[in-house]
């Protein structure tokens, strides 16, 4: 039978081990944080001393050591990075996840507006960085095709071609039918003679007779 002694000491021992799970929470947490913030760090320094060794190497030289390290064709995002992100340095940034730098990096003229607002920022975070993001994205608004009767031929010539006219009591086909029916004339000339004609009067060379 547990004495009260033994009881209070197993309380004591039960309220250890529970603050020390959660100091251990509480220090992966933070570690795994950190870590990230490492990562991004580690990138940008590579990115910068790749970038200065492209500036300060032969061409030669920089392909050799790219070859050399298995990077051939990987330096490119990398290279992106350090311009995208020259002003700053990698601690400027550690906040930011690795990915966010990229996509920023990999859309520099897109995103030119955010980089530069980053400058202002007394702190760079995650949260702040995908606010401004947030911010600089504008609604698409659908381009309006301007309406065109011109079509191509397979021989690089061109045409034009009437769209199809509805009408409730179909009035312009069926005088347009019978103008066909009674002159012998193809819907093409009659056409091409209705627009001379409009283009005449708008021009003042005919008057409507009252």
């Amino acid at each position: 039978m547990m004495t009260h002694v033994q009881g209070a000491i197993a309380a004591q021992v039960d309220k250890q081990a529970d603050a020390q799970a959660k100091v251990k929470k509480t220090d992966i947490k933070n570690f795994s944080f950190q870590r990230l913030a490492d990562a991004t760090e580690t990138i940008l320094y590579h990115a910068f001393w790749l970038a200065n060794q492209k500036q300060q190497r032969s061409s030669l030289e920089y392909r050799k050591l790219l070859l050399e390290q298995g990077w051939k064709g990987e330096e490119k995002k990398y290279l992106k990075l350090a311009a995208a992100f020259q002003k700053f340095s990698p601690e400027d940034l550690a906040q930011i996840e690795p990915r966010t730098i990229y996509q920023l990096a990999e859309n520099a003229n897109k995103y030119q507006l955010v980089i530069d607002r980053l400058l202002d920022l007394t702190a760079i975070t995650q949260d702040a960085v995908r606010k401004l993001i947030t911010q600089e994205r504008k609604p698409k608004t659908l381009k309006q095709e301007k309406p065109s009767i011109w079509r191509r031929t397979k021989n690089g010539g061109r045409y034009c071609q009437i769209p199809p006219i509805h009408e409730q009591d179909e009035r312009t086909g069926t005088t347009l039918q019978k103008m066909m029916d009674e002159e012998g004339l193809s819907a093409q000339q009659i056409v091409a003679e209705a627009i001379a004609l409009r283009q005449a009067y708008k021009e003042g060379k005919l008057s409507v007779a009252h």
